[in-house]
């Protein structure tokens, strides 16, 4: 897979004019990617994840609130 980093670089050396040097090109790149990092980003596959995560636990909580109501009910 190729990281979000690599795609965003290769976008941007795609943008950039030709007639600028590869070194500027590779100082822009390590500062695009410096920053990056430090915005601490997740991968849409992480967030994927996390989303089925969150749902599985908000089925069991709402099947233990039924289920919390329901020996609640017999109790009455």
């Amino acid at each position: 897979m190729t990281s979000p980093f690599k795609k965003l670089t290769e976008s941007l050396h795609d943008v950039l004019p030709t007639d600028l040097s590869n070194e500027i090109k590779s100082n822009v790149r390590a500062m695009v990617e410096a920053s990056l990092r430090k915005m601490d980003l997740v991968t849409r596959e992480e967030l994927e994840v996390q989303e089925k995560v969150l749902m599985r636990t908000r089925e069991k909580l709402e099947a233990l609130q039924a289920r919390i109501e329901a020996l609640e009910g017999e109790q009455e």
